[in-house]
């Protein structure tokens, strides 16, 4: 069985030094919106697959929520910027690709009736 979100959040955090903001715990879910959570698993699996350390994760996610809001409402905003900064970097994506990879999500959720998964290329 795999670890939790949560764990697994712990672990990127332990690997960065423990300097690295979480969400709060509490007993709320760790993720608000569906996208949240495919944003981490798409990392995860990334991680899984070698494309960078934990190590590395941390510092391009430290690097991005340097930047975001004070309350850390923007977590995973800034979380999707990381990971987007790695893609480039390791030449997985383009920043061209990751453009229009946004836009036909967005163009998708759109069209998605409510409750429904977002499929692209439909």
């Amino acid at each position: 069985m795999g670890a939790t979100a949560a764990e697994t959040l712990a672990q990127i955090s332990a690997a960065g030094g423990n300097r690295l903001p979480l969400p709060s715990p509490s007993s709320e879910p760790v993720f608000a919106a569906p996208w949240q959570a495919q944003v981490f698993a798409m990392t995860v699996s990334l991680h899984e697959r070698g494309l960078f350390t934990w190590e590395e994760w941390a510092r391009a996610l430290g690097r991005h929520l340097s930047d975001g809001r004070p309350d850390g409402g923007d977590y995973y905003e800034r979380w999707a910027d990381a990971l987007a900064e790695l893609l480039r970097t390791h030449g997985i994506a383009t920043e061209q690709d990751i453009e229009q990879g946004t836009r036909a999500w967005h163009e998708a959720a759109a069209r998605t009736p409510h409750g429904k998964p977002i499929e692209l290329g439909c």
